[in-house]
């Protein structure tokens, strides 16, 4: 499935549109160049979620945040532009935040490698032109087939 976003405003719904059709234990791996609107959507997810999107900042320093209070789910955030090498991530246990009783949203996550997890939905963002992103959604596993139509649907299409 393939979106064009004409405006932050816009990527901003799409990700709250998302979140709408979001479960525990979700994990969504976001990828493309820097600028392309990773942060954006996962504002907008959070948004969808119950979270002020304000609070959401990039967690590049840290590689991961937390946002749990007053919220549908919990929002895990990583940030893995700065992360070195795959065996960095395994320090902070990842894997109890993504299949644990929130939802994982990961930037820069083909710096997982062999770590990616094997069924996912994945997004990739392009640049289109100074305000135009186009998001490229792809589905691993039966669970997110079925969120890939739901999101969809959700859309409007």
């Amino acid at each position: 499935m393939k979106l064009i976003s004409h405006s932050i405003t816009q990527t901003l719904k799409i990700g709250a549109k998302i979140a709408r059709e979001l479960e525990a234990g979700d994990i969504i791996c976001l990828s493309g160049e820097l600028g392309s609107g990773k942060t954006v959507l996962t504002k907008g997810i959070a948004q969808g979620l119950g979270i002020k999107k304000e609070r959401v900042i990039s967690p590049s320093f840290v590689l991961i945040r937390q946002y749990e209070l007053n919220t549908r789910l919990p929002l895990y955030h990583f940030d893995l532009y700065r992360l070195k090498e795959c065996r960095d991530i395994l320090e902070i246990g990842y894997e109890e935040y993504l299949f644990g009783k929130g939802v994982t949203v990961i930037e820069w996550a083909e710096k997982l490698n062999f770590l990616l997890p094997k069924e996912c939905l994945k997004i990739k963002l392009l640049v289109k032109d100074r305000t135009s992103r186009q998001l490229k959604f792809s589905a691993l596993g039966r669970r997110y087939k079925k969120l890939l139509r739901d999101i969809y649907a959700n859309l409007g299409h």
